[in-house]
Order: C-alpha cells, then sequence, then structure tokens
C-alpha cells in the first residue's frame, strides 16, 4: 500500500480536484483505492456524491476518538474507490489533538491498518500547514503538490517544499515530492505559458507532463457530484487526468 498526500498550502488551485480523479482513474484500471478527505471543508466528500448529513463516522472521528478507519470508509459511485469523509466538526481536531500523545503519528497509525486492503491512500489536505497536514505528511509516502497557472504560482511553492523537507528530516524520513501538476491552464493565455517555463526552470522533473486544463466541465462536475470522468469521460479535462495517473502510478513504480 502506497499513501500520498495531495497537498498546497493556497486553496483553489485545483487541489481537491486532483485527488478525486486521481483515484477515480486508479480504481477504473483495478487498484484498490480510499480517500481520506483531511479538509474540514469537506469539499472532496460533497464533489464525490455523498452529503454530509449521512455520514454517521467521519475522518474527525477517525482522528480524535479513535474510531476504526474501516468504520468510516463509505463507497464511492466508482468500484475499488472508498472515501473517509469529513464533516465542519474536523475543525476542532487541530486544538484536540494538541495535547495527544505522539499526535503527528495519529493519522499514520490509523490508515496502517488498511495496509493489505488498499493498493493506494489518498489525503485530501486542508490548504494550510496546520497539524492535520503535518498527520498528513508524516503519513504519506510520496506527495502531490496541484499548482494554478496564475501570476503568484510560485509564491509560497518553495516555503512547501521547505516544510516537506523539515516533515522528512523530523518525522518522516521516507517522504517523497511525487510531482508538481500545473492546473487551470489556459492555452488562449500566455501567462500559462510563462508560469508552465518558470515551473519548469525550477523543478525540472519533478513538474509532471500532464497539463491540466482550465475546464467549465471540470467546475460543473462537483456540482454532480461526480468525478470528471463520470460526469463528461470524453472532456478534455478527463482525458488529461487520465494522462496525469497513468504518470503518477509510473512515478510510483519508479520511486
Amino acid at each position: 500500500m502506497k499513501i500520498i498526500s495531495v497537498t498546497n498550502r493556497k486553496g483553489g488551485v485545483g487541489k481537491t480536484t486532483t485527488a478525486i480523479n486521481i483515484a477515480t482513474a486508479m480504481a477504473a484500471i483495478g487498484k484498490k483505492v480510499a480517500l481520506f478527505d483531511l479538509d474540514p471543508q469537506g469539499n472532496a466528500t460533497t464533489s464525490i456524491g455523498i452529503n454530509k448529513k449521512d455520514v454517521v463516522y467521519s475522518s474527525y472521528d477517525v482522528l480524535v476518538n479513535n474510531t476504526d478507519v474501516r468504520q468510516a470508509l463509505k463507497q464511492t459511485l466508482v468500484p475499488n474507490f472508498l472515501i473517509v469523509p469529513s464533516k465542519p466538526d474536523l475543525a476542532a481536531a487541530e486544538v484536540e489533538l494538541i495535547n495527544m500523545v505522539k499526535r503527528e503519528y495519529i493519522l499514520k497509525n490509523a490508515l496502517y491498518t488498511l495496509k493489505s486492503e488498499f493498493d493506494y491512500i489518498l489525503i485530501d489536505c486542508p490548504p494550510s500547514l496546520n497539524l492535520l497536514t503535518v498527520n498528513a505528511l508524516t503519513a504519506s509516502d510520496s506527495v502531490i503538490i496541484p499548482l494554478q497557472c496564475e501570476f503568484l504560482a510560485l509564491e509560497g511553492l518553495a516555503d512547501l517544499i521547505k516544510n516537506i523537507e523539515r516533515i522528512r528530516r523530523t518525522l518522516n524520513p521516507n517522504l517523497k515530492v511525487q510531482g508538481i501538476v500545473l492546473t487551470m491552464f489556459d492555452r488562449r493565455n500566455n501567462l500559462s505559458f510563462m508560469v508552465e517555463k518558470d515551473v519548469r526552470k525550477y523543478f525540472g522533473a519533478l513538474v509532471y507532463q500532464t497539463l491540466i486544463p482550465r475546464s467549465v466541465r471540470i467546475s460543473e462536475a462537483p456540482s454532480h457530484g461526480k468525478p470528471i470522468m463520470l460526469y463528461d469521460f470524453k472532456s478534455t479535462g478527463a482525458q488529461s487526468y487520465i494522462k496525469l495517473a497513468k504518470e503518477v502510478l509510473k512515478r510510483e513504480g519508479e520511486i
């Protein structure tokens, strides 16, 4: 089992969409996949078609109440793809975890019990480097960083890389940056090409070849409670995420 965190300190960069659609593509080729929604906003939960009112056990219960993660797992519309949903009470976990013993390892210990049941677990992190994200990075084998193609794209990325290095030195020596994925790429806008050039210049082979386009269909899919591959399989967005998932799996094999 491999655990991959999808993280960026900046919100609105396509983090949740990337996590959901990589998981969907993996499941589509027969991998057993779970997505752990670690964002109190619960966008991954809603985007995959789960009503938060129907959630009995959530990621909050797994972290704070020591609930068996299996009790929190819910089947999605996609075969082989399960999710640990999030609810707003997860926001309180940041405070409640502070006084716990080995607080940075709580998620790692919870997910370890699933090691023989899944091929991949993806973690959708909150858009900040808080104790929830530290738990995710401590539990993970690798990290995927979605990066929006905009003027301020590189701002904060260097700090995020430094923080990942800090986690590697202090809590998780096996943690690696799996890759950086450029999202919301607009071929009609020269700025997107400029951002791509700069990111590839500074981070080289870490940047995936696949570009995720700015797409109305990608934006519409969550409101229908479906990954883009179920909402509109033939769209450029869906096909881009399929290509990205292939790159992710190839790199996992290389790691």
